[in-house]
């Protein structure tokens, strides 16, 4: 009786530990993301990302207008600032933990600061599985991003906010995966 309670606990504590680790996502940066989100095929989301302001985002905060902006807020580097990085950096601001060597703050806003960190549904399997319905995106971190979440940064505390019009942005930067023929 006592080895199967013994047995039965080790079971428990490992079951505790896995469900605990589930939440435990890393983010993994665009070039992992690139893999398999660059063909025609899969809908070149990769390369419609290269074309937003989203991808340029740590850049920008270099170029003389956002230092001007910075200065006039008394920020000495935008590319340094809590202020600027919060929303010009995918993930800026959480544990160093919660980031792979792979990931690189000059990617600016990618992929991950919409649809949460990869390092869970990075594989092909998971995304198949998820595409099919086999499994919930969210169990293995997988963010649809929503209005709510794109004004965590497009909002009146910008300093070069101007009216967020969700549809209209959401057009501009859209990227679906096409539909199976």
């Amino acid at each position: 009786m006592k080895k199967v309670f013994t047995l039965g606990m080790v079971f428990m504590v490992l079951a505790l530990f896995s469900f605990a680790q589930a939440g435990d996502f890393q983010y993994i940066g665009v070039k992992k993301c690139k893999t398999c989100h660059n063909s025609k095929k899969s809908g070149a989301q990769f390369k419609i990302w290269m074309g937003t302001k989203h991808a340029k985002a740590y850049e920008t905060l270099a170029t003389a207008e956002a230092k001007e902006i910075a200065k006039k807020k008394g920020i000495e580097d935008p590319q340094k600032s809590d202020q600027c990085l919060k929303c010009h950096v995918t993930g800026y601001g959480q544990p160093k933990e919660k980031f792979a060597a792979s990931f690189k703050m000059e990617e600016g806003v990618g992929c991950e600061a919409c649809h949460g960190p990869g390092s869970k549904y990075k594989s092909m399997k998971v995304m198949k599985d998820i595409y099919a319905g086999k499994v919930k995106g969210a169990e293995y971190g997988l963010v649809m991003p929503d209005e709510k979440h794109c004004t965590t940064c497009h909002n009146e505390e910008s300093p070069t906010y101007k009216k967020f019009d969700f549809k209209t942005f959401w057009a501009k930067i859209a990227h679906p995966v096409p539909e199976k023929k």
